[in-house]
């Protein structure tokens, strides 16, 4: 497997909603494997593959207390899907904008077509 680069793996690893799940999860605060395993229907191994996908893509970041091992969000990987997004925010709302101007071209009464 050859290495991809940081926002590929974050897609990539976004692309499951079952790990989707466990960031929306992470995001109110942290959690144990075994909380974040409990609203699904998969064995622990499969829990920790998702975990060890989303902490490849710097999306998790597993610590160490005692015996407790919880798992926290990281952001960052977040925030660069989000500039890569906003570089098309212009591109659609210039879309819904000719789409608005149709549509109450469309409504304005008495012009004939």
């Amino acid at each position: 497997m050859t290495e991809t680069d940081p926002l590929s793996a974050t897609f990539a690893a976004l692309a499951d909603p079952t790990r989707r799940a466990i960031l929306a999860r992470l995001s109110r605060g942290e959690a144990t494997v075994t909380e974040l395993a409990e609203p699904f229907d998969m064995s622990m191994p499969a829990i920790s593959k998702h975990l060890k996908v989303l902490e490849k893509a710097g999306l998790i970041e597993r610590g160490r207390e005692a015996q407790w091992r919880p798992c926290r969000l990281q952001a960052e990987p977040l925030r660069q899907v989000e500039g890569w997004v906003e570089q098309y925010r212009a591109h659609w709302e210039q879309r819904f904008d000719r789409l608005d101007a149709y549509l109450r071209e469309l409504q304005s009464p008495g012009e004939e077509r």
